[in-house]
């Protein structure tokens, strides 16, 4: 029988067969629906039927609503286990460590992130999620655009020497080039967990180039966005306290 190419190279955890079944407390089972709505999604995209699901679990289709009283719930069960709960607030804190040269910060940063982000149910989850019109991608994006990319830009302003955002907002410009990191890195993502084809160099490495490119570039086109912005957001503030 040929395998479902959505399996493929799948860990063994996800597609074995489940042990044999016991009696549950509440809060077990709820979580047992949740993990195995995590898998079932990750396969089949966000149009996969509770009552599948419900199969696959060897329970019925009431179990499942009664502790999550609709499929809109559980798919936001599935976002706060998958993209809430496994964020690493470490992420936050290396990005702003400026002891640390911003090269290496970011490197440090995305190479674990990526442990996290590239795993098969976080990229498969997040691709259905934009296909199907979820509110998933939005919601994370915009988590990640407050609590990364932001401060990336804050960061790369400090190291060239730049005016912070509180004197002179960051611009669009600016978030889209960060945002240039994160659409590479989730692309080797999607290069394995969707398109089937493996990397053909270390995922470290991979990053670390992604990074080296990124800050080069930086320091020639940042300062180009920043500085005409600097005299008019100053005569704004001497005119906001006039």
């Amino acid at each position: 029988m040929n395998q479902n190419p959505a399996l493929a190279d799948v860990p063994a955890s996800v597609v074995a067969d489940s042990p044999p079944r016991r009696r549950l407390s509440g809060e077990a089972r709820e979580r047992a629906i949740v993990e195995e709505a995590v898998k079932f999604f990750a396969e089949v995209g966000f149009d996969g039927d509770t009552r599948e699901l419900a199969r696959r679990m060897g329970v019925t289709q009431s179990l499942i609503f009664k502790y999550f009283p609709s499929k809109a719930a559980l798919v936001e069960k599935v976002y706060q286990e998958v993209y809430v709960g496994r964020w690493n607030p470490y992420w936050e804190i290396i990005i702003a460590d400026r002891r640390v040269p911003l090269q290496e910060r970011l490197t440090r940063h995305y190479c674990d992130y990526a442990k996290t982000a590239l795993t098969w149910d976080w990229v498969r989850l997040f691709m259905f999620s934009g296909l199907r019109g979820e509110a998933i991608n939005q919601r994370y994006l915009q988590f990640l655009r407050s609590r990364v990319l932001e401060p990336v830009a804050a960061e790369i302003r400090a190291d060239l020497g730049l005016p912070g955002p509180d004197v002179v907002p960051l611009t669009v410009a600016e978030i889209e080039l960060v945002w240039g990191i994160n659409a590479r890195i989730f692309y080797f993502g999607q290069r394995r967990w969707i398109f089937n084809v493996p990397l053909e160099e270390d995922i470290d490495e991979l990053i670390r180039l992604t990074i080296s490119h990124f800050i080069a570039g930086a320091k020639a086109v940042v300062p180009d966005l920043v500085k005409p912005l600097v005299v008019p957001a100053a005569e704004a503030q001497v005119s906001d306290r006039g």
